[in-house]
């Protein structure tokens, strides 16, 4: 029907199904058509094959065009508007907007009833399984442009680690990018294509693990460091050792999305009726990733940052340096928003700043800190002395400079 357009949402894109006029139309809109993609409705082969009406819903689908958007924080919002019914068995909102007096910019409400692909159970779970799939590979262009924007080679990086686990990642790197070519070119994924990378799985979240495990590793050494030369080397080491993790991670999400785009290929192509069950379990186990991935992540800033606050307390005696440890954890933190963004996590960390010396100086606990440090008379008589006090402190810490040069 002209002027109607079927809405599915799964939370990460949107997908849009109706005459091919007013899809474009629709999204064009909203402002999406030129970040929209063709969904693929012809790949959905298989699951009219299984459905009881073959032949109507083949003759619905030929008349049908559908387009995919990923969803963003704005147009998130936008769909939320539209009031579509979500259903907690599938996890997908839907539901059919009406144009008003043929206009598509009109198309304002949800009207009763269903189009085709809502109302038949394989198609809607093919969509579905569709839309999953371009939510991957969405994410991993997204991993790709990170990788290359900070330069890593992250396969030279898997090289130098004395780990049989972790040199496994390249060979299966090799298999699942061969599985994607053969993919594109027959539009299918075959049993003999599938062999090649369905037990790569247990490689990719074996690196995965390993990656964590270094930032945890990274996060205790952090912790356990208190005084300001040690901070200084931690903080240090700390930027080039998180970026080579945070390479790692990337990398094994990237290709764990990829065997998720294979998976789905042949569950559709074998047993399209499991298509949903696969969907979903995919979602919670990429959805538990994630959250693994962010736990270790904000665990390894919080250490540093508490490091950074140690180095920030004891400004007087040790300025330069205090700055150093700041500025490179600051560093860090930048590196991991930059992991973070194409991964759909929250990036929230407000960078530190790094005390002055005349705020340090005028600052009790910092003259405190200090008197503690440097056991001397002067310096206690300092933290009472006002004005006068701050003057001899220049002196101490002049006086200290040496001390500092050589941490």
């Amino acid at each position: 029907m002209d002027n109607e357009i079927q809405l599915i949402s799964d939370g990460d894109g949107l997908a849009v199904i109706g005459n091919p006029r007013d899809v474009e139309r629709f999204l064009a809109s909203k402002g999406l058509l030129s970040l929209s993609e063709d969904l693929g409705l012809p790949g959905l082969g298989p699951v009219l094959r299984a459905a009881a009406a073959v032949a109507r819903a083949g003759s619905e689908m030929a008349a049908h065009s559908g387009r995919w958007v990923k969803l963003t924080e704005e147009s998130a919002a936008a769909v939320k508007k539209f009031g579509l019914r979500e259903s907690s068995r599938t996890g997908l909102s839907t539901g059919v907007i009406k144009g008003n007096k043929g206009q598509i910019g009109g198309f304002v409400e949800i009207v009763k009833g269903s189009g085709a692909f809502l109302t038949n159970p394989a198609m809607l779970a093919g969509a579905a399984g569709l839309m999953a799939q371009l939510a991957r590979q969405h994410e991993m262009n997204e991993i790709k442009r990170y990788l290359a924007t900070i330069d890593s080679k992250v396969d030279a990086v898997i090289r130098t680690q004395n780990n049989a686990e972790l040199a496994r990642v390249l060979a299966a790197g090799l298999d699942i990018q061969a599985a994607m070519t053969v993919r594109e070119q027959t539009g299918r994924v075959d049993e003999t294509t599938w062999s090649t990378v369905q037990n790569r799985t247990h490689t990719i979240t074996d690196a995965l693990a390993w990656a964590l495990l270094q930032l945890h590793a990274l996060a205790e050494r952090a912790e356990s460091k208190t005084t300001i030369g040690d901070l200084a080397k931690v903080a240090e080491a700390a930027e080039p050792e998180a970026r080579k993790m945070l390479a790692v991670l990337a990398r094994c999400f990237e290709l764990q999305d990829a065997i998720d785009v294979l998976r789905l290929d042949r569950v559709l192509d074998a047993s399209p009726d499991e298509l949903d069950g696969h969907r979903l379990a995919l979602n919670a186990v990429r959805q538990d990733r994630r959250e693994r991935i962010s736990r270790e992540t904000e665990h390894l800033m919080a250490r540093l940052d508490a490091a950074a606050g140690t180095a920030n307390s004891k400004v007087l005696l040790h300025s330069t340096t205090s700055r150093a440890v700041v500025g490179s954890i600051n560093r860090v933190g930048i590196a991991v928003d930059d992991f973070h963004r194409p991964l759909g996590i929250e990036c929230g960390r407000r960078a530190l700043e790094a005390t002055r010396w005349w705020d340090a100086a005028r600052d009790p606990r910092q003259l405190k800190t200090a008197a503690a440090e440097a056991g001397g008379r002067a310096l206690a008589a300092a933290s009472v002395a006002g004005v006068a006090g701050v003057a001899s402190l220049g002196v101490l810490v002049l006086a200290k400079k040496g001390d500092e040069e050589s941490e």
